[in-house]
């Protein structure tokens, strides 16, 4: 029996001012974009309503895509504790937003992600960017935040090819 049916993984990569998304279809082993861009939550509101703009946005993006999975980076240690506490709720807020709509979330760190895509954990952003855009065989550019959230997304799709190929799940 083939696997011939689509699957659709939301990728994200949050922050507290620029949360990105990536949407990516697979469909038979090939992958291709859905959407991508970003959530700005503007600088001038105060932070929980910043928690309130992310979570909204994540919810209505699940809505109009319907991804079956999603991926998210994990948060990147700051040597700022204000700093990294605050990605770290812009993170729960995308991820209750996953949770309400009932989606399974795989969560990975920055440099497995870059492996995953570029073949080293320690590529450039611009590398990522250059690997993601051959993957998904688009031409369009997005803003860095928006391509690391594909880039989890087809990392996340790439584990599960290879999870199936070794046989485990």
């Amino acid at each position: 029996m083939g696997e011939a049916q689509e699957l659709i993984v939301l990728g994200l990569d949050p922050g507290s001012r620029v949360t990105g998304y990536g949407f990516v279809r697979e469909r038979s082993g090939v992958l291709e974009l859905v959407a991508a861009g970003v959530v700005r939550t503007g600088a001038e509101t105060d932070f929980p309503r910043r928690l309130g703009v992310i979570f909204n946005a994540v919810a209505e993006l699940i809505a109009r895509h319907a991804p079956v999975e999603v991926a998210v980076e994990n948060v990147f240690v700051s040597k700022n504790a204000a700093t990294a506490l605050k990605l770290g709720q812009a993170r729960g807020a995308a991820l209750a937003a996953c949770a309400v709509a009932g989606l399974p979330v795989a969560s990975y760190e920055p440099t497995i992600i870059k492996k995953s895509v570029v073949g080293t954990g320690r590529a450039e952003k611009s590398q990522v960017a250059f690997m993601v855009a051959r993957v998904l065989a688009c031409r369009e550019t997005f803003a860095v935040d928006a391509t690391d959230a594909l880039a989890a997304a087809v990392c996340h799709l790439n584990q599960r090819r290879l999870t199936r190929l070794c046989g485990a799940r």
